[in-house]
């Protein structure tokens, strides 16, 4: 297996952008597709130099439709990762990385809701030559990822000439992230440093894997998040009849749930997993070009209907018990085995990118959640449960394997610097 190359962020990247266009096909979104999932993109890994290429050409795309850098001059918005990152830890790197996402902004019409703001994100790297995160199969071949996620990184080419085109009342925030397959690093860097303030961010729209359109099916995630978007999205669909396919839950595997654990309204559109996920066989020549210009024509309308009402959404803090939870790695590796099958619900969203040395920094709980109930929330780092100590997230995998639904434990976070315990009860787990 190549080892990764984690290279700091340099200026001269923009160099390759012109290169990779020279060698781009006529069809617009099929050009940027076969860009973008290039073997000579090497899989888009975070930090590496064919990332930032990747950068490059989408920073040039945003210039080309004629939207703004979101801030000072540049497109380029890095952010770093240190060593002591739970991602890190899984990816075995001493050191942090530094990645980039790129952010591009349509300035809304409105004197006073130009002030305010829909975010459009989707995350266009992807994993590398395979390894952390890959199928098995395949684990050397170079993994282009052309519907995971190059196609949700086109639609936002798509949405913002869409949108370009009509104007929306609030401005509307493009953002390409780097880092979702290592844990959502990207996203979480912006909620935590916002170009723009985060209290005016009225919803975020992710579009993750919409290349993969089939028998008219598109599934959203998020519509519970805010209690107009089932009536919304319903009216929308009139015209567009997508065989819709609504889940409330604002958290999940992607860049959504960054945005959903600050409190914000978020959808997520998706054309469902295929036989090619984090595979090296999912390359251009098996995307739905018809199809993402369909989700990306919904997706527009979403945005622009978001963008133009009078008042902002009413947020509904949506998470049912079958969201992302607190464990990252598939099994636990020490420990004690599980007592029996059942697996119990913890429900907190770990912080994959959190600067902590010793525990698990929480991003959020998912609503309703033990962790919830038991007054756990964003910001707290988990160090303890009962005497078992929780140094990283594979020590809290270790821990959580002990115990099964109805077991109570005493759970100590650090919360503001000073130690908190309180008593949780776990609950099971949805399937």
């Amino acid at each position: 297996m190549r080892r990764h190359v984690i290279l700091p962020l340099v200026a001269a990247v923009s160099v390759s952008a012109s290169a990779l266009a020279a060698q781009a096909p006529s069809s617009p979104l099929l050009r940027d597709i076969q860009i973008l999932a290039a073997d000579s993109l090497g899989g888009r890994f975070t930090g590496s130099p064919e990332a930032l290429q990747a950068a490059s050409y989408i920073a040039g795309r945003f210039r080309q439709i004629g939207l703004k850098p979101a801030a000072g001059t540049s497109y380029l918005q890095p952010f770093s990762v240190n060593r002591n990152a739970p991602a890190m830890k899984e990816l075995k790197i001493p050191f942090g990385l530094t990645g980039v996402n790129v952010a591009a902004l349509l300035p809304g019409t409105d004197k006073t809701l130009r002030n305010e703001l829909v975010v459009v994100g989707a995350h266009y790297d992807h994993l590398g030559f395979g390894g952390y995160g890959a199928s098995r199969d395949t684990l050397v071949a170079v993994h282009n990822g052309a519907d995971d996620n190059a196609s949700g990184t086109v639609a936002l080419f798509r949405i913002a000439e869409h949108l370009k085109r009509s104007g929306t009342k609030r401005s509307v925030l493009f953002l390409a992230f780097s880092g979702e397959e290592l844990g959502l690093l990207g996203s979480q860097a912006y909620v935590k440093s916002p170009l723009l303030p985060l209290e005016r961010t009225v919803a975020m729209v992710n579009l993750d894997m919409v290349g993969r359109l089939r028998n008219s099916r598109l599934i959203v995630y998020g519509t519970g998040t805010a209690a107009e978007f089932p009536a919304l999205l319903d009216s929308l669909n009139a015209t567009a009849n997508f065989d819709l396919r609504k889940n409330p839950d604002g958290f999940g595997p992607s860049d959504h749930s960054s945005f959903f654990g600050m409190k914000r309204p978020v959808l997520h559109l998706f054309t469902d997993l295929h036989e090619d996920y984090h595979r090296s066989t999912d390359d251009a020549d098996k995307i739905n070009i018809a199809g993402i210009e369909q989700v990306a024509a919904f997706a527009s309308n979403i945005v622009r209907a978001i963008g133009n009402r009078a008042t902002a959404l009413t947020f509904m803090d949506q998470s049912p018990n079958h969201g992302m939870v607190a464990t990252a790695p598939a099994a636990p590796t020490s420990g004690a085995a599980p007592r029996g099958g059942a697996r119990p619900w913890f429900g907190s969203i770990p912080d994959m990118a959190g600067d902590v040395t010793n525990g698990v920094l929480f991003s959020g709980v998912s609503a309703g959640s033990p962790a919830e109930k038991a007054g756990l929330k964003a910001g707290d780092v988990l160090v303890r449960i009962d005497a078992n100590e929780i140094g990283d997230l594979q020590a809290m995998t270790d821990a959580l394997s002990l115990y099964q639904p109805g077991d109570a434990a005493k759970v100590t976070v650090l919360r503001d610097g000073k130690e908190v315990v309180v008593d949780l009860t776990f609950a099971a787990r949805a399937r």
